[in-house]
Order: structure tokens, then C-alpha cells, then sequence
């Protein structure tokens, strides 16, 4: 009787054997490849004002190169009038006084055009001009273009980030991937050690 329990058992074990076996060969072979991630083009080291003509808010045109013998505060943000980037400028308009008396001028930067700067602008009562940089000219000399994601799309856009240039126009401190609250007060202490 021991022996029919035994032969049973063996039996069953060559069983699950050969279902397992079968479920072997059922699984594929190799793993699908995961979609390489798309790296934002590498910007050569930036260390001054480059020497870039852009367009702005109230009609001008403006050489970047010609900003020398002012502190130049550039700050780029993702888009007109969403939350984020409405607090970030209205900081910078509620302390602009200060900037001033620290002798520097302050510049937005967007992809958005000028009509769409003239209005978030306008409806926010901004004393600094904007910079429209549609065709990413800036936003790639300066390396914030990256790639992003929201709800679980991935695509390539501002990366919050500003520059302060000393009177020669020498990149004095960066700032990458800022936070809005309390970034004004950075500003204002880095202005205050040149």
C-alpha cells in the first residue's frame, strides 16, 4: 500500500514537471525594450551674455549685449498666466523697488509671443518688460529646455530657472529648477552681494 501512495506522488510530481516545462515555452524569450528617454540638447556652458537680439513687451527690440553696466536679473518660465508663473512675476513686481535700487532690470522670459506677453503683462500690472523667445532662439543658448512630464506624457519645455549677470555682464549665479516661494528673496540676496 506504501508503494501505490509512492508511485502516486512521483507520479503527480512528473505532472506539475511538465506543466511547468509547458509554461516555460509559453513565456516570451526577451523582455520588450523600454523607449529611450529623449535627452534635451546639450547647451555649451554659459558664462556671459550671449550676444542674442530679441523682441519685447512695449514694442522693442533689445541686444542682450547692450544690458552691460546694469545687474541683469533673466528669468524663464514655462507660460503666460498660469498659476505658477502669475506668483513668480507678481513677487518680482511687489519687490521691484528693491531691484531698482540695487541697479538691476529684470526681464521674463516665455515662449509665448508678444501679444500674449502684452496681456499677462497688462492684466497684471508688470514694471519689467517680457521677452518673447518663440522659436526657443534664448530658451536653447541658455539650456532650460528639458524634458518634463505630466500625467505620465512626456514632453520638453521650460524648466523654471533664472540668471543674474554682474555689471560686465558675467553670469554671476543660477538658478535651475526653482521653486517660486521665496525665490524673490534669493534674487534680492544675490544682487546684494555684487
Amino acid at each position: 500500500m506504501a508503494k501505490k501512495k509512492a508511485k502516486r506522488k512521483t507520479g503527480e510530481k512528473s505532472k506539475k514537471r511538465k506543466q511547468t516545462k509547458a509554461k516555460r515555452n509559453t513565456r516570451p524569450t526577451r523582455r520588450p525594450k523600454a523607449k529611450p528617454k529623449v535627452a534635451a540638447p546639450a547647451a555649451r556652458r554659459l558664462v556671459a551674455l550671449p550676444s542674442i537680439e530679441v523682441e519685447t513687451t512695449s514694442g522693442g527690440r533689445l541686444s542682450l549685449a547692450s544690458l552691460k553696466g546694469k545687474n541683469v536679473v533673466m528669468y524663464f518660465y514655462p507660460k503666460d498666466d498660469t498659476p505658477g508663473c502669475t506668483t513668480e512675476g507678481c513677487d518680482i513686481r511687489d519687490h521691484f523697488a528693491e531691484f531698482q535700487k540695487l541697479n538691476a532690470v529684470v526681464y521674463g522670459v516665455s515662449r509665448d509671443g508678444v501679444d500674449s506677453h502684452e496681456r499677462f503683462k497688462a492684466k497684471f500690472g508688470f514694471p519689467f518688460e517680457l521677452i518673447a523667445d518663440p522659436d526657443e532662439k534664448l530658451c536653447r543658448a541658455f539650456g532650460v529646455i528639458r524634458q518634463k512630464s505630466l500625467y505620465g506624457r512626456t514632453y520638453m519645455g521650460v524648466d523654471r530657472s533664472t540668471f543674474i549677470f554682474d555689471k560686465t555682464g558675467a553670469l554671476r549665479q543660477s538658478f535651475r529648477g526653482v521653486k517660486v516661494p521665496g525665490h524673490v528673496d534669493q534674487l534680492l540676496d544675490e544682487l546684494r552681494k555684487l
